[in-house]
């Protein structure tokens, strides 16, 4: 308190009748210490707090006004490593730009509220994965038509909330139905536009694309040459060739070259429908960088789950009920097919020839989809819907492609890729290269050996899988018998004996 404010408080003090008004009038007046002492903004040059009004600026500039989640590139703060995704979901503002209805959310609370018992709002909208401003409106109007009840305060603006005898019956009618009560659903829109911001199709990879990718395995620039272009194509290719080539190996590490990430809904909405997209036995996880920014990751709709591109592989056990939407009559959820949960990577269709389905029946299937990008799959409640078909196909055969379809199919898919049998000099490559990775002592006289005694001798084709098939037979029987691990002719006629003993 300065002395001027002191003078001005015992004046007062005294309640003098004559100019009590005009001293009051000149308290009011008086500038504030704060304002005496400082009379520009606290920190107005700070450039920290400068940066972070630009990043709030900047966020609020690229939000949408309405409409579906957007497309948009991501941008980390500048001691992060960027994160630049071709498509971001951001956070809805409303039930309507989330593609969901009032009615259709209130019935997932009502069935979690069942299956959990008394919860508050908060985790009511964790479990929705829906913004807590949106939900909250819902639990109170759902608490005016007496479904629910306040059971006690949870945290500010928020209660705990428990299911009244009328909401249980009605969550039980509704669970009858569908027991869904998972993440709010995203529309079929929604992931169309996805999908179509983060195709393959724009997905160029170049030559060093391709040697980052396969650099764990052995191939000649021949192979890498073949390969380039039909990756780059973005449609179907035939990789054939003897068995134990690395046809799958190869087919496996395509999706390497694309971008890594994308983001897929955890499941769509198509008319009251629930399909489930994310799949934990396919899909790969992988959340943004923690030091991505609190304030960039408060805006992703958490509906939504960012993976690595997907490698769905399939053999024997394909069938066409496998390539459908598949509804579980007792929870009423629906499972996506394996194409969709494929979209923006690569579909594998190993050992091509021995599915359960018949080849005719399967290509029969695919032959529209192949050829205009896009397929036709039936809801649960009988709708037939069209959606992407945007990933590469591989189908990995040692059969010849002309013995298993006809020109009608072999014309659809573009690239038909031998992958031929190892030459002499790469078989003693890759025998030293998984030596090395082994930590087996290798010498070329071992090496020699083998492929004069066991090859050439006996008119034995090379393998691509041989050098590591017997060098594990080897370094078993060094570890049983506690010998140092050492490529040997003696130790490489026992691994021969067990690896060819039927061969």
């Amino acid at each position: 308190m300065t002395a001027k404010d002191g003078d001005l408080l015992a004046r007062l003090a005294g309640n003098s009748a004559d100019n009590g008004d005009d001293l009051w009038s000149a308290v009011a007046a008086t500038q504030p210490v704060h304002a005496e002492l400082r009379t520009e903004p606290e920190d107005a040059d700070d450039p920290r707090l400068n940066d972070l009004l630009n990043r709030i600026h900047g966020l609020v500039e690229q939000r949408p006004a309405g409409g579906p989640a957007t497309a948009t590139t991501w941008e980390s703060p500048a001691d992060a490593s960027p994160v630049t995704d071709a498509f971001v979901p951001l956070e809805p503002e409303s039930l309507e730009q989330a593609g969901v209805t009032e009615s259709f959310v209130e019935s997932l609370i009502l069935k979690f509220l069942l299956s959990y018992g008394d919860t508050c709002g908060r985790e009511v909208a964790r479990q929705l994965r829906l913004p807590f401003v949106l939900v909250d409106p819902l639990l109170r109007r759902m608490k005016a038509e007496q479904l629910v009840v306040y059971r006690g305060v949870s945290a500010v603006s928020d209660y705990l909330y428990q299911l009244t005898d009328l909401g249980r019956e009605r969550a039980r009618r509704l669970a009858d139905q569908c027991t869904y009560c998972g993440t709010a659903p995203v529309a079929l829109d929604d992931y169309v536009a996805s999908v179509r911001a983060q195709s393959i199709e724009k997905q160029h990879p170049t030559e060093d694309d391709l040697r980052e990718a396969f650099q764990d395995l052995l191939i000649g620039p021949q192979m890498m040459t073949r390969l380039g272009p039909a990756i780059n194509s973005g449609r179907g290719m035939f990789l054939y060739g003897s068995a134990g080539n690395g046809k799958t190996s190869i087919a496996e590490r395509v999706t390497k070259t694309f971008g890594q990430f994308i983001w897929i809904p955890r499941a769509l909405g198509v008319d009251g429908t629930i399909i489930r997209l994310f799949d934990p036995m396919n899909h790969q996880e992988a959340p943004l960088p923690k030091s991505s920014g609190l304030l960039n990751a408060s805006k992703i709709d958490r509906r939504w789950v960012r993976i690595r591109r997907p490698t769905i592989v399939v053999g024997g056990e394909l069938t066409l009920e496998h390539l459908e939407v598949a509804m579980n009559t007792v929870t009423g959820i629906s499972e996506a097919p394996l194409q969709l949960k494929s979209n923006c990577g690569t579909l594998v269709i190993d050992d091509f020839g021995r599915q359960r389905v018949s080849t005719t029946e399967l290509l029969n299937r695919w032959i529209v989809p192949l050829e205009k990008r896009y397929d036709f799959l039936n809801t649960a409640n009988g709708k037939k819907i069209q959606v992407p078909f945007d990933q590469l196909i591989i189908f990995s055969t040692n059969l010849e492609p002309r013995d298993l379809v006809d020109e009608a199919f072999l014309r659809r898919i573009p690239y038909k890729i031998e992958v031929p049998d190892p030459t002499e000099q790469e078989f003693r490559d890759l025998l030293r290269l998984m030596c090395q990775q082994m930590g087996i002592v290798y010498h070329a006289s071992a090496a020699d050996y083998l492929l004069e005694t066991h090859y050439k001798r006996v008119q034995r084709p090379l393998r691509f899988c041989q050098p590591r098939d017997l060098l594990l037979q080897v370094r078993n029987f060094c570890l049983y018998h506690g010998r140092p691990l050492e490529l040997t002719p003696e130790l490489l006629d026992f691994g021969v004996q067990n690896y060819f003993a039927i061969m």
